[in-house]
């Protein structure tokens, strides 16, 4: 016990201390899902505001790949991209393997059906409400997702930070595409995993609440979101009735 206590309060040292090793990689690790989660949210958001609209043949087996992917493990992901960037593979000439740009690819790719797959059901539960409408004023396909994409902003901005705790509590992809290399690509995740595996339990323990404290703040911010949202909402509501009284 005495050595777990002695762990933590060390671990402490290192964070309230502002550690450069520590706070390097606590850095890298933002940057790389940050940068991975908007350019996800950019493409998933067409994507799913259009697959939330469209009725095309074929779209019930477009839904189905989705969700399977949705649950696709992120090692697969990150073997996937690792066959495209290596030296034999299609994108082997960009020479980004084992590299910051190879660890947002891979997981763009992994939040990227997150972000379609919440983003059409936020769209398509509109527009089974309000789609006849803008149907009646002549908006097509493309308009009618556009439209409801940005009423429902708020509510995607929930799915962006959803998909940013995905990012950023994920360890197989990038440990495969990024290699863990110190001062390069070693990201909070991987960090834990190696420090735990040599026995550097107050470094691990430190990353390990730093992470800690990040998914806790995306939570409240999306509690906060949606009580905001909420508000703005019932005061509307409110100012309607008043007008129409």
């Amino acid at each position: 016990m005495s050595t777990i206590s002695q762990s933590v309060a060390t671990a402490l040292q290192l964070i309230t201390s502002a550690d450069a090793a520590l706070w390097t990689i606590v850095m890298r690790s933002l940057s790389v899902s940050a940068t991975a989660c908007l350019l996800a949210f950019g493409a998933g958001i067409l994507l799913g505001a259009w697959l939330g609209v469209a009725r095309f043949a074929g779209r019930d087996a477009a839904l189905a790949v989705l969700n399977t992917l949705l649950a696709v493990p992120s090692v697969l992901v990150g073997l996937g991209v690792y066959l495209l960037l290596s030296r034999t593979g299609p994108l082997g000439s960009l020479g980004w393997l084992f590299s910051f740009k190879a660890m947002v690819l891979a997981q763009a790719l992994l939040v990227l059906p997150v972000v379609t797959a919440l983003t059409r059901q936020v769209v398509e539960d509109v527009e089974r409400v309000h789609g006849e409408q803008l149907r009646s004023l002549g908006a097509g396909t493309l308009l009618r997702a556009l439209v409801i994409a940005w009423d429902e902003r708020y509510a995607l901005l929930t799915v962006l930070i959803a998909a940013f705790g995905r990012a950023i509590s994920e360890v197989g992809a990038v440990m495969i595409v990024g290699g863990n290399i110190d001062g390069f690509t070693r990201v909070m995740t991987t960090a834990i995993a190696l420090e735990t595996s040599k026995g550097d339990l107050p470094l691990a323990l430190a990353l390990g609440l730093v992470l800690l404290v990040v998914v806790l703040l995306l939570n409240l911010g999306i509690a906060l979101l949606r009580r905001w949202r909420e508000r703005v909402d019932g005061a509307a509501v409110g100012g309607l009735t008043g007008v129409a009284a």
